[in-house]
């Protein structure tokens, strides 16, 4: 007898989600099959049904995000808010505790090379000659700084809106730090 598929996904949802939140508050290394089971409401065996150990249900989270951003930028025209597009694919993801989790403290580095590796962000730089022996690094350069700006506001409860983040990115790309510096000290949220 087959599960019906609703109940599947409900399950295999269940433990993504207990899976997400103990990520974001310890190393993966921490996290137990028994931990996972037990917050989820069920047993080891169906957590195995599911995931062979903890390092599958990690990859299956980092697939279903990357999938979920990628789709979510191929179905954009990217206007000239270039920055705004990124964040909202990035915003818009299936589930941003995912990306929270991901993404946060105890994160790894490999999912974020990933993300920079298999997510087309270099589309965003407009008219950039790919050619140009510092293209590579110029590009390295602007996707980890809007990852790192993306991290940054999704650890700090999203205190910006959208826009303000934007606009300072944009700030920070076209103007430097200067313009936030008044005699040594930063000057907040007034040149954005």
């Amino acid at each position: 007898m087959h599960k019906q598929p609703e109940i599947t996904d409900k399950t295999r949802q269940t433990f993504v989600n207990v899976f997400c939140d103990l990520y974001s508050r310890k190393p993966i290394e921490k996290i137990s099959i028994q931990e996972i089971a037990n917050q989820s409401g069920y047993n080891r065996s169906t957590f195995y049904q599911y995931f062979t150990d903890i390092y599958d249900l990690l990859d299956w989270v980092e697939e279903r995000i990357l999938n979920s951003i990628n789709e979510e930028m191929a179905g954009r025209e990217f206007s000239t808010h270039t920055f705004q597009d990124a964040l909202q694919c990035l915003e818009n993801a299936e589930d941003i505790a995912i990306l929270k989790a991901l993404l946060g403290d105890y994160g790894s580095v490999h999912f974020v090379e990933r993300l920079k590796r298999e997510i087309p962000f270099e589309q965003l730089i407009v008219d950039f000659p790919s050619d140009d022996a510092l293209a590579p690094y110029i590009i390295e350069f602007y996707i980890s700084t809007l990852i790192s700006m993306f991290r940054l506001w999704i650890r700090n409860g999203k205190d910006l809106s959208s826009e303000e983040l934007v606009g300072l990115i944009d700030s920070l790309f076209t103007k430097g730090i200067t313009p936030y510096h008044i005699f040594g000290s930063v000057n907040p949220r007034s040149k954005i």
